[in-house]
């Protein structure tokens, strides 16, 4: 019988990887260039077997510090988005070093949480990046720190295992890889969880702590898992010090934590919606969450009981329990004020109110995600 490893990862053509800070520091807490350049020759054993890499690295801002001599990430919002300025330049510049022995030149992709978020921008995310595949370079993606951060929510990833998770789903890439420095999630025991199959089973051995040099933790990966499970993708959470890691692990040998993906595979479009940051809130009855999530209904306004936040017709918003749980999400038809108004009605009702209404349904069953 075919090991579940060898099941999930033995079709595997497009991967993405990310790259943690404390995994790319060496003991002094610098870039560590040695294993930039076994990274790229991983990367590129993988291209050999047919496989599109694409990176997705942190270690900005840590490479920043180490130019500008610093000995602690500054907490001004200014001199923080300075160092990351400086250390991005020294970043691309270590990464275009390592693949040049290969031959391979390096593009920069700069992210922030509106690229996901417009549906636009998002698009030509996807097609840029395929097109530097096809024009055999190695995209490698980080988000902006210079003008993205942790303050101004609206736009921020948070860390980059939520941006690797959300550009695997735009790229609907087979296998996403979080190499960390730490080899999956562990037991009570201590040992590590080589398989997961639900998520919610692991929820209670994570820890929240993070690194001295990255921002995300554990809880990050989860979210990650989540990401790329529900689109029907499998990901992994790997000790990236492993010896050749990459090329081993899509080999099915049993290194780090694999998620198992989910049975069947988003379209585009739902992967999405299920990326966006919603514009706005609707609480649904239990009536309508019933009709939602085990029967595959539209969601109608005579089960709404609340809205929350400004959208426009065709903004993504959330769909939440009357307890605040986010159960969906999908593409309004109407505007909040619209909603407002229509809210517990019925479908006549609606049409007597909005006399140029076109559609019955709030949300279509076909614009929407249930989580």
């Amino acid at each position: 019988m075919e090991s579940p490893r060898k099941q999930y990862l033995g079709a595997v053509r497009t991967a993405v990887i990310k790259l943690g800070t404390q995994v790319l520091s060496d003991p002094q807490g610098r870039l560590d260039a040695a294993f930039l350049e076994s990274i790229a020759l991983q990367v590129m054993q993988l291209q050999a077997r047919g496989m599109r890499v694409t990176l997705v690295s942190s270690g900005a801002i840590g490479a920043g510090l180490r130019q500008l001599n610093l000995s602690k990430r500054p907490t001004d919002l200014g001199r923080l988005q300075a160092v990351a300025a400086v250390g991005q330049r020294r970043l691309m510049d270590a990464w275009a070093a390592a693949f040049a022995p290969h031959k391979r030149v390096v593009a920069q992709i700069l992210l922030t949480r509106e690229d996901i978020d417009d549906r636009t921008r998002y698009l030509n995310l996807r097609n840029t990046i395929v097109a530097v595949h096809e024009l055999g370079g190695v995209p490698i993606i980080n988000e902006n720190d210079t003008i993205s951060t942790d303050e101004l929510v609206r736009i921020s990833f948070g860390d980059n295992d939520i941006l690797a998770a959300l550009v695997a789903r735009a790229l609907r890439a087979d296998l996403l890889v979080l190499l960390s420095s730490v080899d999956g999630i562990l037991d009570a025991d201590g040992k590590p969880v080589r398989l997961v199959d639900k998520l919610d089973e692991v929820r209670e051995l994570v820890r929240a702590e993070k690194s001295a040099l990255g921002k995300g933790g554990f809880n990050s990966k989860l979210e990650a898992a989540r990401l790329v499970a529900e689109a029907g993708e499998a990901m992994i959470v790997a000790d990236g010090r492993s010896e050749n890691v990459l090329p081993r692990l899509v080999e099915g040998h049993e290194l780090g934590t694999l998620f198992v993906p989910a049975s069947r595979k988003l379209s585009s479009r739902s992967r999405w919606i299920g990326s966006a940051r919603p514009a706005g809130d609707i609480y649904v009855d239990d009536g309508a969450v019933k009709a939602l999530v085990e029967k595959n209904k539209s969601l109608l306004p005579a089960g709404i009981v609340k809205v929350e936040g400004q959208f426009a017709p065709g903004d993504v918003v959330a769909i939440c329990s009357t307890d605040g749980s986010v159960i969906a999400r999908g593409l309004s038809n109407y505007s909040a004020a619209d909603v407002e108004r229509i809210r517990g009605k019925k479908t006549a009702d609606v049409r007597t109110l909005l006399a140029d209404a076109t559609y019955d349904e709030v949300i279509h069953r076909d614009n929407l995600v249930v989580k």
